[in-house]
């Protein structure tokens, strides 16, 4: 039987995977999320609009969204950067004083940098676009709870990352949401 494993560390997802298992979200799902410039290609590989995407390690563009590329860097920890003299500090910061790469997203004139909680594929109150959104994630990576982080250009949306989503962060409406999820009930 098929297992979902929404509330499964991922070691516990590798063991059942290796044991003959067929676990969602499967190790490769879990790894390929929590790697921008992996998560993004895979992602624009199913056809979901995906931001660019530079690795570098030591130089730049401003404004822009940028994330560490090593061991210790997650997700959620990205920094929007409006000029050089700010994003130098974070370059320092994020690549560990050089030692590991970076990613860069180039913003234009206007873009905003927003998130939403997909939740089973599904969002609450963010409308037809980021519903869509969720829906072809969900298929890609089977993330049962995950934080789309995106830039909003013009009326689009580009996916900039998944990030991990805290059950405290969520709405009510949003709970509720998983809560119908996981107790298995039927949307009409």
């Amino acid at each position: 039987p098929t297992r979902r494993s929404s509330d499964l560390p991922y070691y516990l997802i590798l063991s059942r995977e290796l044991s003959g298992e067929r676990v969602f979200p499967d190790s490769r799902s879990v790894l390929d999320a929590c790697i921008v410039p992996v998560c993004l290609d895979r992602a624009s590989r199913a056809g979901i609009p995906v931001a660019d995407c530079i690795i570098s390690q030591s130089c730049g563009k401003a404004p822009a969204v940028l994330y560490g590329l090593n061991y210790f860097s997650c997700t959620s920890g990205y920094a929007v950067v409006q000029g050089m003299d700010s994003a130098k500090e974070v370059i320092r910061h994020i690549t560990n004083g050089g030692k590991y790469p970076f990613c860069c997203q180039p913003l234009e004139d206007g873009d905003q940098v927003t998130s939403a909680h997909a939740i089973f594929g599904r969002t609450h109150g963010h409308g037809e676009e980021l519903s869509r959104f969720a829906e072809m994630l969900f298929a890609e990576f089977h993330i049962p709870l995950v934080t789309m982080v995106l830039i909003k250009r013009d009326e689009a949306h580009l996916l900039s990352s998944l990030a991990p989503a805290r059950y405290s962060a969520l709405s009510k409406p949003e709970k509720s949401l998983l809560r119908i999820f996981l107790s298995g009930q039927e949307f009409l």
